[in-house]
């Protein structure tokens, strides 16, 4: 918006037919545009479209069991308003949902025209034991196609539940910086971060984190959506 408003601005003050029109001399005209336009450039901001964060995830995304309000995507929107960050972060968090299933309903979910995605999926998988190529060809599968629509993204890591053995762990961890680096997208190491096994930061549970851990994962990944935003800004999405 801001570029547009640029050239709009700078089109007008070349035209002197417009400034005799108005019976103003030329170099007052333009001094008067350019004053205006910068109140306008300053101002674009708030009268921008919000921008639109797409949140595609499992019950971590969600909020399974929590109260509305208290949810992952509800905390970083209010968190990006406070900063005065006009967006909206749309929960598209599935509970239950694997990488395949992400990757299945992706296209419908782009139908919206989402700026930006945040994409946590794969704890599940792990939960399921499901082979981690498989969930690094889903999670490769998705990234392709925000990619592909120009959609900057934050890929949430994950890491494998440590009783399905060092192996499994070993070729499950390294999923998520290997295909950030390969597509090159914003990378949140771990989504549970400061969050996991701590009891008082969980449901009964013990695998979904309760209003009080959802803030300290909203805090703790603010910084990097920050960092998505700002993407969205460099490449003009909005």
């Amino acid at each position: 918006m801001r570029t547009v408003l640029k050239s709009l601005i700078l089109s007008l003050s070349k035209d002197e037919a417009l400034s005799r029109r108005y019976g103003m001399n030329p170099a007052c005209f333009k001094r008067i545009l350019g004053l205006t336009g910068a109140f306008l450039l300053l101002a674009a901001p708030a009268f921008a479209a919000p921008i639109t964060i797409l949140a595609m995830g499992s019950s971590l995304t969600q909020g399974y069991g929590l109260p509305p309000g208290t949810e992952l995507t509800a905390l970083l929107q209010a968190k990006l308003k406070a900063a005065g960050v006009n967006a909206v972060v749309v929960n598209a968090g599935v509970s239950g949902d694997t990488s395949a299933g992400g990757l299945s309903r992706l296209d419908w979910s782009l139908a919206g025209h989402p700026d930006a995605a945040i994409v946590e999926l794969g704890s599940n998988d792990a939960l399921r034991g499901i082979q981690p190529a498989e969930t690094e060809k889903n999670l490769s599968a998705i990234l392709a196609k925000l990619k592909a629509a120009h959609v900057p993204a934050l890929l949430c890591g994950m890491k494998a539940p440590r009783n399905l053995g060092p192996d499994y762990a070993a070729a499950f961890d390294p999923i998520y910086p290997r295909l950030a680096a390969k597509f090159g997208v914003l990378l949140y190491p771990f989504i549970l971060d400061g969050v996991a096994m701590n009891p008082k930061l969980n449901q009964a549970d013990g695998m979904h984190p309760n209003a009080a851990g959802e803030k300290v994962i909203a805090e703790k990944m603010f910084p990097y959506v920050l960092k998505l935003v700002a993407r969205v800004r460099a490449e003009g999405r909005n």
